[in-house]
């Protein structure tokens, strides 16, 4: 919904999941050094035509971008910057941006291709959130997982509130989205230097033509915004799903203003089951930070996009 409403800016193109920008990233250095024209056809080759991204869901065409990639700066951010400048340009439009919400577990990595981005945060209650990953045919973890990539995200996107200040980082509720539509829009325009458009309001204009087909989970995009869904999670979630969402969040979600049932606590299998996962999931971190770290000595090549000599003021990227 918030893809939508930002895309319905007449300066700002926001496309569906791309799904290549962190791969490539953490692939960077099988690309070798981009100064040399061969590798950079292959770094061409390998957005436009790997099965794993969305890259057909851009509309685009696929060896015009290409060629655009070969004649821009030899950085991957400049060969990223390249695929979303063609789809803004697609719409007639100054900004581009990505959505997807891994991104907030992979910032340092975006800001160092992207260093002058905007991150806009949304939040929704982590029920809601659990609720809806368990109802969607792509999701193959269990709640757990679910509670726990929702509990890490607060923490991160606190961690980044703090690092990169007021004129880098926004964050925004779901739910205060959908109830005042045109105020909640109004400061995130205010947050991007943008003048507000009341056609934001109405996302569901463009879900039609904008959202893909196949993403039938997204199919509330195609009506009205409205607070329908806001607290679903109650008639959702069973019993022991609440309990345990409820005993592990509480504190995060008393902070964003969301209330607790008094849900029983929950078994201590099911506790001692969350705590390995989140455990699991802060090793996978720290391996990857110590992975980044590594590459970062070894690149071939500086990774931040680049145009005409001078950094590009316009990435926006969200969550």
């Amino acid at each position: 919904m918030l893809q939508l409403m930002l895309h319905s800016h007449p300066r700002i193109a926001i496309p569906p999941e791309t799904r290549f920008v962190v791969t490539a990233y953490e692939r960077r250095r099988e690309f070798g050094d981009l100064e040399h024209p061969a590798n950079r056809r292959a770094l061409a080759r390998w957005i436009v035509g790997r099965s794993q991204t969305k890259f057909l869901d851009l509309g685009l065409d696929a060896d015009s971008i290409i060629e655009e990639i070969m004649a821009a700066p030899p950085s991957l951010g400049s060969a990223l910057g390249t695929v979303f400048q063609a789809y803004a340009r697609r719409f007639g439009k100054q900004r581009w941006g990505d959505k997807r919400p891994t991104y907030i577990q992979h910032l340092d990595g975006l800001l160092r291709l992207f260093p002058d981005a905007q991150v806009v945060h949304l939040i929704r209650d982590g029920r809601d959130c659990v609720a809806s990953l368990k109802e969607v045919s792509w999701y193959k973890r269990d709640v757990f997982h679910a509670a726990a990539t929702w509990t890490q995200a607060i923490d991160l996107g606190r961690r980044a509130e703090a690092r990169l200040g007021p004129d880098s980082y926004y964050q925004l509720q779901y739910e205060h989205l959908v109830d005042d539509p045109q105020g909640e829009l109004r400061g995130l325009c205010a947050f991007l230097g943008e003048d507000f458009d009341s056609r934001m309001t109405q996302p569901q204009r463009i879900a039609g033509t904008v959202v893909p087909p196949q993403k039938r989970w997204h199919h509330n995009t195609r009506t009205v915004v409205n607070s329908g869904r806001v607290g679903s999670w109650s008639a959702r979630l069973e019993p022991w799903e609440i309990s345990l969402a409820e005993a592990v969040m509480s504190r995060r979600l008393r902070e964003h203003g969301y209330e607790l049932t008094g849900a029983p606590r929950p078994p201590a299998t099911h506790l001692a089951t969350y705590t390995r996962i989140t455990a699991d999931r802060r090793l996978v971190a720290g391996k990857r930070a110590l992975r980044d770290r590594w590459d970062r000595l070894h690149e071939a090549n500086p990774v931040a996009l680049v145009q005409r000599g001078e950094l590009v003021r316009e990435p926006l990227l969200r969550r």
